[in-house]
Order: C-alpha cells, then sequence, then structure tokens
C-alpha cells in the first residue's frame, strides 16, 4: 500500500504565479538540497515506459482520443521558457544546476517515493510499504520532503517563498487529491470490490475526514462539513480522476504483474495531518479489502451512494441519515460500526489478529465508540474535530458566522506546512493531537526507503549507484554502464521482490554498479523481477 499527496501552492508574494511553475520549483529546490555530494540523485528521471492511465479495469482500454488531456499522465509534463521566464525563473539557483540546464518535474527518491508535478501540484508518491503503521510513516515523510523545499526557496535570492498546504481544495471550485494505492488480488472480481468498498468509502469520513469551512464545490452555502472532498464526487464508479469524478476509480494500472495483482487506486479520501486519522484510514481500508478478498464484506447498499457521500459529510453532528435499498435508514457511524464488527468477526474466524490489525480494530473501535458518544471528545485523534474545535473557539469568541472570511483563513492555517506556522503543528507541539510516530522516525523515513519490498532496491540503486541509473519507475531501473552499448533495464514488477533481506547483500559486496549489475544478472535465482 502506498499514498499520493497533491500539495496546495501558493506564493503570496505573487498572485498571479503559474502554478505549475510554483510546484517545479519545489521538485527543483528539493533537488538542489540534496546534490551536493550525490551526483544524479538530484535527477533521477522517471520511467514513462510502463504506464497505462486509460486500461479500464472494466475489460476495455479508453481512446487516447477521448480523454480528458488530465487523464494522460504517461507523458511527462514540460514548461517552456516562456513560462519560466514569465516567473522570474530561467538559469538559476534552482533550475539552472542540472547538466542540459533543464527543468526538473520528476525526480526518484533515495526512500523510493517519487517526487514531481502534477496538474499543477506539487506530488509525493510515497514508496510501497506492507502495512498501514509504514504507510503512514513514509507518507510523513513527504511532508518533511516538501518542507525541505519550501525552506530552500525562501532562502534562495531572487525567488518569492512558495507555501504548500496539505489540503484539497481551493474553495474556489478546485480540488486535487490525496490519493491511496492498494495492491490485491487479480482473482477478485473487480464488481465485489466496488459492491464491498461503496458503502464504507461513503462513511469513513466519520473517521478520518480532514474538515472544511464551506458547502458545496465553490462555498455556496455557509457551514462546516466532514470531508475536504465530498461534493467533489459526481458519480458511483468511473475512471475519471480530475473530472465526474467517481467514489471507486477504475483505473487498472497494476505497476506489477498484471495476471497476479490489481492496484486499487483510492482517490476519494482527505489529506490527513493527524497521524490516527492516517493510520485508521489506510488500515481500515486493507481491513476491509481482506474481508471483500474473503467473500465476508457486509452486504450493504446504498440507494444513493453520491448523495450519502453528501449528506454524511454535510452533517458535523453525525446524525444524518441515509437510506439503504432495503428500506432501513442508517447514520454513517452506524455504516462504521457494520464493517468493524464484520473485520473483528473475520479475525476471529481466523484464529485472531496480528499485531498491526489489532491495533487497528482497537483504534478503530476506540475512535467510533468516541464519536458516538460525544463527536468532539475525539479532537486528538480525528483531524475535522480537530479543526471544528479551533474554529468552534473563534466563532464563540467573536461571535462570527460559517460565511466570515476569517474562519476560511483558520481552515487554510491547519494545513500549512511549515510547523511555526500550521495549526495542526502547533497543536501537536502542545501535546492536543496523538502521535504515533517520532520526529527522528519521520526524518530516518525521507533518506530511508521501507526494507520488506521492492522500494529498497530503488532506493538503494538511486543511492548507492546515483551516476548510473539514468531512469526509474515502479516497474523498472535503468542503469547505464560503460561495459554496455544498450541501456540495461531491470525489471521491478513483482513488489515483494527486491527487498533487503533479498538483495541487501548484493548492494554491500558489489564494488561499483558494473559489478552489481552483473552479479544481479547472473546469480543464482532473480532476487527483483519475477
Amino acid at each position: 500500500m502506498g499514498t499520493e499527496t497533491e500539495y496546495g501552492v501558493l506564493a503570496p508574494a505573487l498572485p498571479n504565479a503559474n502554478a505549475t511553475v510554483l510546484s517545479s520549483q519545489v521538485v527543483n529546490a528539493y533537488a538542489a538540497s540534496v546534490r551536493a555530494g550525490l551526483g544524479n540523485l538530484s535527477g533521477t528521471r522517471w520511467d514513462y515506459t510502463d504506464e497505462a492511465p486509460l486500461n479500464d479495469a472494466r475489460g476495455y482500454t479508453v481512446p487516447r482520443t477521448a480523454a480528458d488531456p488530465t487523464q494522460l499522465t504517461d507523458a511527462p509534463p514540460v514548461l517552456d521558457a516562456e513560462q519560466i521566464a514569465m516567473e522570474g525563473g530561467g538559469p538559476s539557483a534552482l533550475y539552472g544546476e542540472q547538466e542540459d540546464n533543464s527543468v526538473l518535474m520528476n525526480m526518484v527518491l533515495g526512500n523510493g517515493a517519487r517526487l514531481y508535478v502534477d496538474h499543477a501540484h506539487p506530488e509525493y508518491s510515497s514508496p510501497e510499504t506492507t502495512n498501514p503503521h509504514d504507510a503512514v510513516l513514509w507518507d510523513k515523510a513527504g511532508d518533511a520532503v516538501v518542507l525541505t523545499a519550501m525552506r530552500h526557496i525562501a532562502r534562495t535570492p531572487g525567488f518569492a517563498p512558495v507555501h504548500l498546504y496539505k489540503n484539497n481544495t481551493d474553495n474556489k471550485g478546485v480540488s486535487y487529491g490525496a490519493h491511496e494505492n492498494y495492491l490485491v488480488p487479480r482473482s477478485v472480481p473487480f464488481t465485489r470490490l466496488v459492491a464491498g468498498l461503496l458503502p464504507f468509502f461513503v462513511s469513513r469520513q466519520v473517521i478520518c475526514g480532514s474538515g472544511r469551512v464551506g458547502i458545496g464545490t465553490s462555498n455556496q452555502r455557509q457551514g462546516y462539513q466532514l470531508s475536504q472532498r465530498a461534493d467533489f464526487f459526481e458519480t458511483e464508479v468511473g475512471l475519471e480522476t480530475t473530472i465526474r469524478r467517481p467514489i471507486i476509480n477504475t483505473r487498472d494500472e497494476p505497476h506489477a504483474v498484471a495476471e497476479k495483482y490489481r492496484r486499487l487506486h483510492v482517490i476519494i479520501g482527505d489529506a490527513n495531518l493527524s497521524e490516527v486519522s492516517a493510520l485508521l484510514k489506510m488500515g481500515t481500508t486493507s481491513a476491509v479489502l481482506s474481508l471483500i478478498e474473503d467473500a465476508a464484506a457486509p452486504q450493504i447498499e446504498l440507494r444513493d451512494p453520491v448523495g450519502a457521500l453528501q449528506a454524511i459529510s454535510h452533517d458535523p453532528t453525525l446524525t444524518a441519515l441515509v437510506e439503504l435499498k432495503d428500506g432501513r435508514s442508517v447514520t454513517g457511524l452506524d455504516l462504521q460500526e457494520m464493517y468493524l464488527e464484520a473485520a473483528a468477526t473475520h479475525a476471529r474466524r481466523e484464529g485472531g489478529a496480528d499485531a498491526a490489525t489489532e491495533d487497528i480494530l482497537s483504534r478503530w473501535t476506540s475512535v467510533v465508540g468516541t464519536l458516538k458518544r460525544d463527536p468532539m471528545a475525539a479532537s486528538a485523534q480525528v483531524d475535522w474535530v480537530a479543526k471544528l474545535r479551533l474554529l468552534q473557539a473563534y466563532r464563540d469568541r467573536d461571535g462570527l458566522a460559517w460565511n466570515d472570511a476569517r474562519l476560511n483563513l483558520i481552515d487554510l492555517q491547519y494545513s500549512d506546512m511549515r510547523p511555526e506556522k500550521g495549526l495542526y503543528y502547533r497543536l501537536a507541539a502542545r501535546g492536543q493531537m496523538e502521535r504515533i510516530l517520532t520526529d527522528e522516525q519521520i526524518a530516518a523515513a525521507v533518506a530511508e526507503p521501507p526494507d520488506d519490498t521492492r522500494a529498497y532496491f530503488r532506493g538503494r540503486c538511486i543511492t548507492r549507484f546515483p551516476a548510473e541509473v539514468i531512469g526509474a519507475s515502479w516497474d523498472s531501473i535503468i542503469f547505464e554502464l560503460p561495459s554496455r552499448r544498450r541501456l540495461q533495464r531491470i525489471p521491478t514488477r513483482e513488489p515483494l521482490r527486491g527487498t533487503r533481506e533479498l538483495t541487501g547483500e548484493l548492494f554491500d559486496v558489489s564494488a561499483d554498479a558494473e559489478d552489481f549489475v552483473a552479479r544481479l544478472l547472473t546469480g543464482p535465482e532473480p532476487t527483483v523481477a519475477p
């Protein structure tokens, strides 16, 4: 499993700035911050060879001519010289240090992650992990990465400071994503995934929504809601991610052995700052996927999933009722309890849960129970509650209506990535947000990849052989070696190969990249490719 976070981007001194240029500044600033002595580490290009964003899990491929341009993520983003010049870019401390004087729009990091420009936002895609705790850890590493980039831009002469926000909407009609990815067996019918996940995703926001001031895509009505993203979804199932957004996304791009795996691309979640909310988001979804794989998921059908999604989001009292096809009316918390009970029963039936699953079930039970008793009592765990508590304090003190612009500023400031400015970070520093990670763990995850997936192989290749690795993706590493006339592509289609256990010694004993590739290709058994 892993996450993808598109950060909101703003340069207060440049109100009309091109967002794509600002996003490229973030990527180039981070590259510059790690460049010293590391050769090509700061510029390992993304390999688009195996990208296939128009394959649909329902059994067909959308023609490129019929696709929205935002769906064509298999082509690298490009900035022209005029765009850069208009923003005061050009050869500089950020843009001018590439060997070919080009603007870097993609880079692969030493922790196995990807930092790039996506739809006019800087995006961090975490490395692959095998459990929810690690997924949150390497997601938080992304927050540290972009903070480093912000700091670098701020101290670079000639560049206006760029501020990043871990939120999902500009409150002017634009939404950007915080996606999740889960590896599931290809053998599980996609229709079963849809049936099992729809009611869960509709209700999951009660435990992991990030909260938002305003109702409607463009703040048409005043009020407060649980989710930043709920109002931007229009249909139940579909391929698009930026238009006609579906609750269940059908992109069939496994980034793995296609015959064996499916990558479930989840676009409905909010970006979380609360570590507990983030853990529950990933952990409960993983538990529900296990239920679906074993045909043990609750049999629930909503009469109007999109309408239910928004009705639940629009009611911070958590009492809004949504209708099931069997005639019953239930709350979002009721739906979560149904899935929680099924997950707990399934764990008992299987002989007990492992420690990670037991932790998720315990936290899930605790948070749902707290929300049922008194939603505001969950402010240390749940983002939307923590934000609402802050906002309500200002409303009570100053008599503010929900359409007061000051509340929108507080909403935005909650997600500011600067620890000295972001309200989430201020709360955490005061002990008012529950932490599950230490700052030292997050700092280590910025530099080191997970041990137990192919991300270890990717990250170690980039840090160990930065001059010879000229391209990388989830599916492969590309070496350029003096002794070989052609580029050497090493496939990494099996996510559970390339681990420290399988390849760590190989990195340690190899004298250089030539030696490493020779040993890798002539060893007794493949340690990366299937």
